[in-house]
């Protein structure tokens, strides 16, 4: 069975229902879908007082070694100045070994965020990942103009062909909407779909 690892890191818990629901996509296409999160690398008095919610109900991956099990990785940070968190940044800064063994090549990546605003960087923030991905020889899979929601402008909504996205707006009380829920289903279907094809 292909394996797909959802790989996160969540302040306030929107990125992780987006990890959810592109788990949800990974087991509609047969998949095994494991959603993990990266450590906590911000001090503990900053986790408090910013109010960040424990990344509940996931484990944490146990390291960069354990990226190699998997036939395809799906990597999900929020935006931080329009590209990653320090925190995933952090754990693919220790993927040195995996790169010089080409771990990677060949394994199916795709990436996806949650910003605050609709220009908050979310295009920028999806490349900051991809590039890492792409470092590493893995084939990627955007969100495709296959997901009509990508499309119209009835709603304000993320999503982009370089990955699926949120917006949580500047007091973090909006919530993934159905569109966005629905492109991130849609995307981590299209990973496990291709890495099934590129696996056999």
């Amino acid at each position: 069975m292909t394996r797909i690892l959802v790989l996160y890191y969540s302040s306030y818990g929107h990125t992780a229902k987006m990890a959810e629901a592109i788990a949800e996509g990974v087991r509609d296409a047969g998949a095994e879908a494991a959603v993990r999160h990266v450590p906590e690398t911000a001090p503990q008095e900053v986790v408090e007082s910013a109010g960040f919610q424990q990344m509940e109900g996931h484990s944490c991956i146990g390291g960069p070694d354990e990226l190699a099990e998997y036939d395809g990785i799906i990597v999900g940070s929020p935006t931080r100045y329009g590209r990653m968190s320090s925190q995933m940044a952090a754990f693919w800064d220790q993927t040195g070994g995996l790169w010089q063994k080409g771990a990677l090549i060949g394994k199916v990546g795709a990436a996806f965020t949650s910003t605050a605003s609709q220009h908050g960087g979310q295009e920028t923030t999806l490349w900051s990942i991809l590039n890492n991905l792409l470092h590493m020889g893995m084939t990627v899979v955007g969100l495709d103009y296959g997901f009509e929601g990508l499309v119209g402008v009835d709603e304000v909504k993320g999503g982009a062909p370089y990955g699926a996205t949120t917006i949580a707006d500047g007091d973090g009380l909006r919530q993934p909407s159905a569109v966005e829920l629905d492109g991130a289903r849609y995307l981590g279907k299209r990973v496990a779909n291709t890495a099934a094809k590129l696996c056999d």
